[in-house]
């Protein structure tokens, strides 16, 4: 049957008026760098590949994966792995029920942003 009262009811809060949380940017990050990462692993298994396909052919990707867009490619994938990695934990913490009040859940979006920037550093630095 038809709601006769349908345009008596309020509307939910457009866009245009929603304030995103730190949270909800933070997870929606998790799932960018998700496709991200897969299409870093598609790099790498290409990059792999060439190897395979003989000395010429690895010498044009290698070189390509080995330039300064690669490196920056290679880096920012690094940075998404870390991210990706450090946001999973944040919900499998939340998954047991920790840290679920605003206060504790912003600081550890941080905690999510600054050291996944500070792990991808000091990985690149090491390797």
């Amino acid at each position: 049957m038809a709601d006769v009262n349908r345009g008596n009811r309020p509307l939910s809060p457009h866009l245009q008026i929603y304030r995103p949380q730190l949270t909800s940017i933070t997870s929606i990050f998790a799932r960018i760098t998700g496709v991200a990462l897969l299409g870093a692993a598609i790099l790498v298994v290409w990059w792999f590949f060439a190897a395979a396909m003989g000395p010429g052919y690895y010498d044009l990707v290698n070189g390509l994966m080995t330039s300064f867009i690669g490196d920056v490619i290679m880096f920012l994938a690094l940075w998404a792995l870390c991210y990706h990695a450090l946001s999973g934990l944040r919900h499998l913490i939340w998954d047991v029920g920790i840290g679920l009040d605003v206060e504790t859940a912003e600081k550890m979006g941080l905690g999510v942003i600054f050291g996944s920037v500070i792990l991808a550093i000091i990985v690149a630095i090491i390797v």
